[in-house]
């Protein structure tokens, strides 16, 4: 059914999702401080994108899946599938959780539509759509991308846990039991607007200003 290639892509989004999972858990239930996890995100991000980023372009959530299908960058079935490894990567990240500290993870979103929450889920989601946006429609290299993605995570989430549990990822947000529909959808409208915005705002000020330039 898949080729090697499509293999590898899956595999990637499914082991890159769990590994993010897992390390904003094992921070968050260390510390109530925002800054730590936040960091343990960005860094994460980063260092996932550096060693994935190349086999099937780093996503590890469905939101930048869906921002950048909007964007047109990848087709449906690829988004699918793609939305399908996330979401599978985010509940063995759980289950692999649940077995190591022995105990079962409490849920800790709210079930009811909380729109602070939502708010606050989705103007951390805008600001790294952004980042995400800036990283990969410029000319930057694997390092540069890396930074600068991770960095959007760590100030999204940073600037979201003034309100809410600061995830910005539904398939991080199941992982962690913390799953809502502010949790699940937010973050795929703030990350969406935030590429979208980029892309028709500020990724062809580059080329004005050199057309202008030459004039």
């Amino acid at each position: 059914m898949f080729g090697k290639e499509k293999s590898s892509k899956l595999m990637a989004e499914f082991l890159g999702t769990a590994i993010l999972t897992t390390a904003i858990y094992s921070m968050s239930i260390r510390t109530t401080f925002p800054f730590f996890y936040a960091a343990a995100a960005g860094l994460t991000l980063g260092l996932l994108i550096l060693v994935l980023g190349s086999v099937s372009g780093a996503h590890f959530n469905p939101a930048v899946t869906i921002g950048n299908w909007t964007l047109k960058k990848i087709d449906t079935a690829q988004a699918l599938v793609y939305i399908a490894a996330q979401l599978l990567g985010g509940l063995a990240a759980w289950k692999l959780m649940e077995y190591l500290i022995d105990s079962p993870i409490k849920e800790i979103a709210i079930k009811n539509v909380d729109y602070r929450v939502m708010v606050a889920e989705g103007v951390g989601a805008l600001i790294f759509g952004l980042g995400i946006a800036a990283a990969t429609m410029k000319a930057y290299d694997e390092s540069q991308k890396a930074v600068i993605i991770g960095t959007s995570l760590f100030v999204g989430c940073i600037i979201a846990a003034f309100a809410s549990n600061g995830i910005l990822n539904p398939a991080v947000a199941l992982g962690v039991r913390s799953v809502s529909v502010s949790y699940m959808v937010a973050p795929i409208i703030g990350v969406v607007l935030g590429m979208n915005l980029y892309k028709e705002i500020f990724s062809g000020q580059k080329a004005k200003t050199k057309k202008s330039n030459k004039k």
